[in-house]
């Protein structure tokens, strides 16, 4: 039996973004590993993970940058927006104020990733319901005024998270089979891999390294 040199037929970047503590390193954990991880330490410049998924019949392989939130990372978490064809934007429903600086979240991510790329809003920690601070519909409200999907999610019990990095790679998608994403663009965050014996990776884009780059 001849072996694909591939076994998906595309590759899409994410990056997660958001304040300090909402739990996007959990986030990712919990989806390439299902498993939530407490104490999680925080994030320092960025860590990388990877996973492969089905999106409409198709093999696409999620490259997932998870950003440092705090303020002093900024400068070299932001030259990880470039190329990427989908963002996790994240904020904790506990606490306000991480709700409160979606906006300057936003900016970023429109001003430093392509037009078409998806961005999803991700309201975490849906388990501490009794403890919520920021309401279900004006994030909703927020999103539908920013054109980005909408989910709450648990990384501690797995709710949502494997349909937030579905959805968004979903619309990404969608957005290659109706031609808005240029796949030849260097910074459509895509790149597609014939699932072909004998085909070779596109020289132009060198497979990424599995591992920390910071």
């Amino acid at each position: 039996m001849t072996t694909a040199p591939y076994n998906y037929s595309y590759i899409f970047k994410y990056i997660i973004i958001g304040d300090m503590g909402v739990g996007k390193s959990c986030l990712l954990h919990q989806f390439t590993e299902k498993k939530f991880m407490a104490d999680c330490p925080h994030t320092i410049g960025v860590e990388f993970g990877t996973r492969i998924m089905e999106v409409h019949g198709q093999k696409v392989k999620l490259q997932i940058w998870d950003t440092a939130g705090q303020e002093r990372f900024r400068a070299v978490t932001r030259s990880y927006y470039r190329g990427a064809a989908g963002a996790l934007m994240v904020y904790d429903i506990t606490r306000r104020s991480t709700y409160n600086h979606l906006s300057s979240w936003l900016t970023d991510a429109r001003n430093l990733t392509n037009p078409n790329t998806v961005i999803i809003l991700i309201g975490n920690k849906a388990d501490l319901e009794a403890q919520r601070d920021v309401t279900y519909e004006e994030a909703k409200q927020f999103a539908e005024e920013n054109g980005l999907l909408f989910l709450e999610a648990s990384a501690k019990t797995g709710e949502n998270v494997e349909e937030a990095f579905l959805e968004a790679a979903k619309r990404i998608y969608q957005n290659i089979q109706d031609g808005s994403l240029d796949l030849n663009a260097a910074e459509s965050g895509v790149q597609h891999k014939p699932a072909a014996p004998g085909t070779r990776l596109g020289a132009e884009n060198p497979p990424a390294k599995e591992g920390c780059g910071c």
